[in-house]
């Protein structure tokens, strides 16, 4: 048991030696053979924290049955009544006030001879010389030992967060285990969190309160959980598990959450052109890790991602069409790719030109032979949008017939006038 119970608390204790800084026991000479061994070298520890002075006996001459262990100036020749901080008798009231409660044995049975105590809620004025007497049946001090010296200083160690991996929507746990494993206080386990220029806030969520495992007799490991539904809000926010201990003690860790996430993307740019004129359209993926964005037109075979598409570092992808035509009108479509997901968003992009004479059909003259009637001129306007369509030409004739036709597929407007007059 007791090698167990120093073996988990050696993370929160190290005992040193001059030389090598590894652990070395160091055994008193026996006198009439009855002998303490403690750690050579003394012991180092953290306030808040707790420490084991590990310690075992030899007697030979009488059986004891009571120990008690003291803290007094290193100067002394003798530590008083008063320097008392353990007595094994529970009865016995002369422990100083301070450490009543925070001292206890790792092996209550002393024919074990295991004389190891655990002090715990450590502050910086434990720091000391500690001596350890032996007691008969008769509650004579049978064998006083050397003192060893324990060194308390600030608080270095850091609670343990764990982050699971985060995902938008899916709710989450963290964990937040606290330094030490020590059977003093609980201590007060906070959780906060922080954006990019905001103050510590508390998150909302559901906090447990803090757990706590009894590993042994002498050990306890304590924790806390957050489970609370990850958003891209908090993407690229500091969270902050603070533990507090005895006397204000704290201490704190802070880890930055990674949300993957991705929102629709975002076109912009303008979807109204000019023939000639160059259409440029940015689609931005908001997204992490970041997309894979790619343009493609609606009906179109074409490879858009190679031919006019600029990629910058922000995951952005700009489609670039120098001299645009009739034929760039239509919808182009924008995907955000990421791992096995995809969003897609879609702008409708309208060419505009100026009304044309169809080279085909115009100036086409047709002979009626039916009828007898004069030769029929026949031309054919064609503009893009709907408009009132006009020729001046024949605007003092009369016209003998027209037809309007509309094309939505091809996003152009076809109007045929026919007269039966002279063009002047």
């Amino acid at each position: 048991m007791f090698v167990l119970i120093c073996a988990t608390l050696l993370f929160s204790v190290r005992r040193i030696t001059a030389a090598t800084g590894s652990p070395v026991w160091e055994e008193e000479p026996c006198k009439d053979g009855s002998c303490v061994t403690f750690s050579e070298g003394g012991i180092k520890a953290e306030a808040g924290l707790c420490v084991v002075i590990p310690c075992s006996f030899k007697t030979s001459n009488f059986t004891p049955k009571q120990l008690v262990f003291y803290k007094c100036e290193a100067s002394k020749q003798n530590c008083a009544k008063s320097d008392v901080i353990f007595h094994s008798n529970t009865n016995n009231n002369k422990t100083q006030p301070r450490f009543v409660g925070r001292v206890s044995l790792l092996q209550p049975d002393l024919s074990l001879k295991n004389c190891s105590i655990i002090i715990n809620d450590l502050t910086e004025s434990d720091s000391g010389s500690y001596w350890l007497r032996l007691l008969d049946g008769n509650k004579k001090t049978r064998h006083s030992s050397s003192k060893v010296n324990i060194s308390v200083k600030g608080l270095t160690q850091k609670p343990t967060v764990g982050i699971p991996p985060l995902t938008e929507g899916q709710q989450t746990t963290l964990s937040c285990t606290a330094p030490g494993l020590c059977s003093g206080w609980d201590p007060e386990i906070t959780w906060t969190w922080r954006g990019a220029g905001e103050k510590d806030s508390h998150i909302t969520g559901n906090i447990t309160a803090v757990k706590t495992e009894h590993l042994t007799s002498v050990t306890r490991r304590h924790s806390s959980t957050l489970t609370f539904n990850p958003s891209a809000e908090h993407h690229g926010t500091d969270v902050t598990c603070k533990v507090r201990f005895t006397n204000d003690i704290t201490t704190e860790e802070t880890e930055t959450l990674n949300v993957t996430y991705m929102k629709e993307p975002v076109i912009s740019g303008n979807t109204a052109v000019k023939e000639g004129d160059v259409l440029r359209l940015t689609c931005s993926g908001d997204s992490f890790p970041p997309s894979r964005v790619t343009w493609t037109k609606l009906y179109f075979n074409e490879n858009l991602q190679s031919k006019n598409v600029l990629h910058d570092v922000s995951g952005a992808a700009t489609l670039l069409i120098s001299n645009v035509t009739a034929e760039c009108s239509g919808q182009y479509v924008c995907t955000a790719e990421q791992r096995i997901t995809d969003v897609t968003t879609a702008a409708e992009v309208t060419v505009t030109f100026s009304p044309k004479i169809s080279n085909q059909t115009s100036g086409e003259c047709v002979s009626n032979n039916m009828t007898g009637e004069a030769n029929i001129l026949k031309f054919v306007c064609v503009c893009f949008t709907l408009a009132t369509i006009t020729w001046p030409l024949l605007e003092t004739h009369t016209v003998f017939r027209h037809q309007h036709t509309n094309n939505n597929n091809n996003n152009n407007t076809d109007v045929e006038y026919f007269s039966s007059n002279q063009v002047r």
